[in-house]
């Protein structure tokens, strides 16, 4: 029997309940999730790619099945291969996502045909949650225990601490 890979990619800086749902959901449709923290060079992280790999590790620790996390640098259809992944799991929010996420599929496609891309749709409550927008709340003074667990919570607030609010 071959053991079905997905690959749950992003930055996760930091990672949110939005995320926290698509890693449950996705997990079920897999026998392996890897979830693949990566570095975008268009974004400029709050955390170190280490930080964020010990955070997601906490977050989804007490989540069933079979969950790895590991580092990337590379194409996402190269890291996938690499996985042995048959499916990219991608979350949508918005219309704005799909648009997005539709073009970067398609190109995914083309560069590897045997990797699908499985969208899952945001829990409507979680919907409007980001991480950009976490850390800008947060650069602001902004409470965002709505948004993450307590403890991205408490990582985030000492985060801003040193690093300084906005607008004081």
């Amino acid at each position: 029997m071959t053991t079905r890979t997905g690959v749950y990619p992003g930055t996760f800086d930091p990672i949110t309940r939005g995320h926290m749902d698509i890693i449950r959901r996705g997990a079920k449709l897999v026998d392996r999730l890897v979830i693949g923290v990566t570095t975008n060079p268009s974004k400029s992280p709050m955390f170190s790619i280490e930080e964020r790999l010990a955070m997601v590790k906490r977050e989804v620790a007490s989540i069933e099945g079979d969950i790895c996390v590991v580092s990337f640098d590379s194409l996402l259809m190269d890291f996938a291969e690499r996985q042995g992944a048959s499916m990219i799991v991608r979350g949508l929010r918005a219309v704005a996502d799909f648009e997005y996420e539709y073009q970067m599929a398609g190109m995914n496609q083309q560069l590897n045909h045997r990797i699908e891309t499985v969208f899952l749709m945001a829990d409507v409550s979680l919907q409007p949650i980001a991480s950009r927008l976490v850390k800008e709340i947060a650069l602001y003074g902004g409470d965002v225990r709505k948004f993450v667990s307590p403890a991205v919570e408490t990582e985030v607030v000492e985060r801003v601490r040193k690093i300084g609010r906005k607008g004081s």
